[in-house]
């Protein structure tokens, strides 16, 4: 052993080793929702949460899949910071991701989210809330438009997928660290908006009245629903307005997310930013 390598821990080999174990085990939600950590996997989304602010409780490494030299300046950023630093073979990296073409890097970091009284909003703010939202690559992929046009928060009222979910991190590009987010019953989120005068726009087929022919420019929440269901009664009693998008072809929706996309853009564009 070098000098240079003394007092380094050794090289992780075996996928049966508890810490690998440990990973595995962070992919059910009652482990995270206990622990309140999650995993995030990928350079780019770590690096992405890093510059956020995040500081990861452990990063796990494998210099043989990373490949390239030039990261691993990140490894000994994160460990200048207190991370715990552990390099794993790649039978045992292969074994802790959840990835098919894992890049080597892999992050154990404290859950995101606020609750709603703790949320900054601008003065004229622009809400996402998700209502009952399923699929993981659905919320991230909402987060990520989120994090480009500039919305202030992202709430997931009745939740069922979770924030600290691996594909929700994937799915988001690592966003999910640069946008504010929380979660709560849809009465509480319903009470919290009518508190701080937020206009409710619920999206949903069920009116004739275009997203486009509704005012988006003052402080407002717009309300997305589950895949299937779409929106529960709830959100259409509560909401000041129901906004349905343009549909000139035989289905009359689109996926939550692509949806979502298209409304909040239709915000971005009236109000001129």
């Amino acid at each position: 052993m070098s000098a240079r390598d003394e007092g380094k821990p050794p090289v992780i080999t075996s996928p049966t080793n508890p810490r690998v174990k440990w990973l595995v085990s962070l992919r059910k939600r009652r482990v995270r929702d206990a622990e309140g950590l999650m995993i995030v996997e990928g350079y780019d989304e770590l690096r992405l949460a890093v510059d956020a602010g995040v500081r990861p409780h452990s990063l796990f490494h494998c210099p043989s899949l990373a490949g390239d030299a030039g990261q691993l300046r990140l490894a000994a950023q994160l460990s200048a910071q207190g991370a715990d630093v552990l390099e794993l073979g790649k039978a045992a990296f292969v074994k802790a991701s959840v990835r098919e073409s894992p890049d080597g890097w892999l992050a154990v970091v404290p859950t995101p989210g606020q609750t709603l009284d703790t949320l900054r909003l601008s003065d004229n703010p622009l809400l996402l809330i998700c209502e009952a939202v399923e699929k993981p690559g659905n919320l991230g992929a909402m987060l990520r438009t989120a994090e480009a046009a500039g919305v202030d928060a992202v709430i997931a009222a009745a939740p069922v997928a979770d924030w600290g979910n691996p594909n929700v991190v994937r799915a988001s590009k690592g966003t999910i660290f640069a946008v504010q987010v929380a979660a709560a019953s849809s009465r509480h989120v319903a009470d919290w908006l009518r508190l701080h005068g937020v206009t409710i726009i619920a999206a949903s087929p069920q009116t004739d009245t275009l997203v486009t022919d509704l005012d988006l420019t003052g402080s407002t929440a717009i309300v997305v629903g589950a895949e299937h269901a779409g929106l529960d009664a709830f959100w259409l009693e509560e909401a000041n307005a129901v906004g349905a998008l343009p549909m000139v072809g035989q289905v009359n929706s689109l996926n939550v997310a692509a949806a979502a996309a298209v409304i909040v853009y239709e915000a971005v564009r009236q109000r001129g930013r």
